[in-house]
Order: structure tokens, then C-alpha cells, then sequence
């Protein structure tokens, strides 16, 4: 991990002389949403007094659900495990062509998801000491950077339309898994938080513990980036890497390569719909048709942003996305050094008091990413990134 200053900025799985400008966008747009503006739709919420059912409906979909369905705010997190896959052709078979053997590249690749497990580590618990079952062991950057090395393995030694075989591999093995399999006590196919046999494995050999405990306090229940469910997000980086190919094939023009995407963006959609008759969309499990659902979102999206603004050239109006996206997974991990609360009140607490209440929290929340941003800015400026 480093923080590099160069004229060829550096995303955070590896530069490419011929990247993607909209890669970096959609990057910096799925990041932009975790990074506080979530919360401008949450104080719209307060400041109507939940009584409008617009703001209702959007601050809603930045929550997550329960346990099985769908918000919008589900799809953050596949999306850039996605996009990692995406950026896999460029950087890593770049490399290829340049004549570095395959044994070289996993050993980078190895090293960029113990990084990713080690920083994810550090997020959960920081760095003090205390007892192993006070820690959890689980992470988004840990999950993250496994599926990033699987998918990256059988990028590196499997032909390429073996990336379709090992695709459903993964996610109809794990829907068999799960539908004739349950944690004891429960019947096969159990879906529940307790009864399910992913989460049953985790508690099982996990140390440390898990993200949500059972509701009587007893022993930790379930983790929604748990080892076992990370089986299927192996194939959310294998379709990212497989868009990523299409995006670099030079045999297709621009228009055909948003068409493919387009046409599988779809199909993915309405099979996930299919599927989720029987094997519920679930981001806590990751199930097999939430990976479907948001592959097909992830599809539709890359085609639309790569579309707008590699195809079409218009630029200018995601660049405030691309200084989120060149610097996102450090963006993700400040808050846990930088108190950015007190920064954006110390700037901007007077601006809140002028609009008074209700809308002076809305207010706040609006600076809170305008801080975050300047600070990306100047970053950007001055070409400083961080390498994973």
C-alpha cells in the first residue's frame, strides 16, 4: 500500500494508459453515496417529519433491509467489487502483455488482498488489545480483496469462456448449498438468520465475533461479510471481469460493446426476478439471485456511464465523480482517522444556525461531502493516490 504521486494517476487496483474515464466515474458515484450523501436524503426525511412520502421512499432506499429484499443502497457495495473485476483486464492483462508471467502477477495480486483483509481488520477494530472474542474478523475491504484474488486466479489460468463455467459455478453451487443443507436443529433449505448454513459455518469457525447476534444476546448469529457467503461474490468479480473484456475487445465497436451489456444487463435482471422465487434476494446471505439482481444493475450501469462519457465524450459533468473514484478506498477508511464531523462544523456550523431548523441539518449534511471532497480535490491535484 502506498501513496504515490505520479502523472499517471493510479485507481486503486492498479493504472492503465488506456483506463476508462468512466470507470473512474461510476467509482467515484457509487462511493460518493457512502461517503455522507446518504445522509442528505435521511435529514430531508427529519426535516419533512416523515410526512412526505417522496423523501420517505428515497431515505428508505439508503437503509438496507432486515434480511431478504432489496434497497438501492444494496447495490454499493457489489458494484465496486464489480468494478474491481472491471479493471482487471486493464491492469493485470496489461501486464500479461508486457511479458510479466502469471506466478508474478498473482504474487501482486496476493499481496493487494492481504492489504485489503489487514485494512479491513483495521476499520472493524482498530489498533488496540484486547481479548480475540471482542474482534471481528469480518469486513467489506476482507471480502473485497478474497473474491478480487479467486476471480483474479481464474482470470490468470483459466481460458476466457471458462469465466462463464466458473460464473455459475460458484452461484448455483452455493444456491444447492443452501437448499438442502441447514444449520442442525433446522430444516434443509432454512433461509433464516439462525437456521441458515452459511451462517452456521461462520459461527462455527470464525474467531472473534460476528456482526449481528442472536436477539437474546447468546452467541453471534450472523455476518453479512461472512467467509462462507463470500463463495458467491467470487462470481460478482467474475462478471466485472468479464465486462471488463468486453470493454477491452478490440474487435467490437463502442456501440456493440453497450449493446452486449445492455442485452446482459436485462437478462440478468429477469432471471434474478426468476430466481428470487425460490431463493430470495438476500445481501446478507448474497444469495445466488442477488447476484444476479445486482450484476444486471452493475451491467446497466457500466453500459450507461461507459456510454455517455467514453462513447458519446461528454466529461466535464463527471468530473466531480472521478476525484471520488481515484481515491476511493481511502476516502471509505477515513473516518476512522480523520474527524470529519468536527471539521465540517468548525467550516460550516454557522451556515447550519443561519437556515436554523428544519433544514439547517440538511444544510450539514450537504457541506459534510463538500469537505470530503475538497480534501479528494487536492489530492487529485496533486496527483496523490492511494495504491492497494
Amino acid at each position: 500500500m502506498t501513496l504515490s504521486a505520479k502523472q499517471q494517476p493510479a485507481d486503486d487496483f492498479d493504472a492503465t494508459p488506456t483506463r476508462l474515464f468512466s470507470l473512474d466515474a461510476l467509482r467515484g458515484f457509487d462511493m460518493f453515496w457512502i461517503m455522507g450523501a446518504d445522509e442528505i436524503w435521511h435529514a430531508m426525511k427529519e426535516a419533512t417529519h416523515g410526512q412526505s412520502p417522496f423523501w420517505n421512499t428515497l431515505a428508505n432506499q439508503f437503509t438496507h433491509p432486515d434480511w431478504n429484499g432489496f434497497h438501492v443502497y444494496d447495490l454499493i457495495f457489489p458494484l465496486f467489487l464489480f468494478m474491481a473485476g472491471v479493471s482487471t483486464p486493464f491492469s493485470v492483462g496489461r501486464e500479461l502483455e508486457k511479458g510479466k508471467t502469471k506466478e508474478q502477477l498473482l504474487l501482486r495480486v496476493l499481496k493487494r488482498t492481504l492489504i485489503l483483509i489487514l485494512l479491513g481488520f483495521l476499520v472493524n477494530n482498530g489498533l488496540q488489545l484486547r481479548p480475540i472474542a471482542e474482534f471481528r474478523f469480518p469486513s467489506v475491504l476482507g471480502r473485497i480483496g478474497i473474491a478480487y484474488l479467486f476471480a483474479n486466479i481464474i482470470y490468470l489460468y483459466a481460458k476466457e469462456y471458462a469465466l462463464i463455467f466458473w460464473f455459475f459455478f460458484f452461484i448455483v453451487g452455493y444456491y444447492l448449498l443452501l437448499k438442502f443443507t441447514s444449520a442442525p436443529g433446522f430444516h434443509p433449505g432454512d433461509l433464516t438468520p439462525e437456521g441458515n448454513f452459511a451462517s452456521y459455518i461462520d459461527r462455527s469457525i470464525l474467531p472473534g465475533h460476528l456482526y449481528v447476534p442472536f436477539p437474546n444476546g447468546k452467541p453471534n448469529m450472523h455476518d453479512p461479510e461472512g467467509l462462507f457467503s463470500t463463495i458467491p461474490a467470487i462470481s460478482t468479480g467474475l462478471l466485472g471481469i468479464m465486462a471488463g473484456l468486453t470493454l477491452k475487445n478490440k474487435t467490437l465497436s463502442q456501440n456493440a460493446k453497450t449493446l452486449r451489456l445492455v442485452i446482459a444487463g436485462v437478462i440478468f435482471l429477469l432471471v434474478a426476478q426468476i430466481w428470487n422465487i425460490d431463493f430470495p434476494i438476500n445481501k446478507n446471505l448474497w444469495s445466488s439471485s442477488f447476484v444476479m439482481h445486482v450484476g444486471g444493475l452493475s451491467l446497466l450501469l457500466m453500459a450507461l456511464f461507459y456510454y455517455v462519457i467514453d462513447v458519446l465524450g461528454f466529461q466535464k459533468w463527471a468530473f466531480f465523480f472521478k476525484v471520488i473514484g481515484m481515491n476511493s478506498i481511502l476516502i471509505y477508511i477515513s473516518g476512522h482517522f480523520i474527524k470529519w464531523n468536527y471539521t465540517n462544523e468548525g467550516f460550516f456550523k454557522w451556515l447550519g444556525q443561519l437556515a436554523g431548523e428544519p433544514y439547517g441539518a440538511v444544510l450539514m449534511a450537504i457541506t459534510f461531502v463538500l469537505v470530503k471532497w475538497v480534501f479528494l480535490y487536492y489530492l487529485y491535484q496533486k496527483k496523490t493516490f492511494l495504491r492497494v
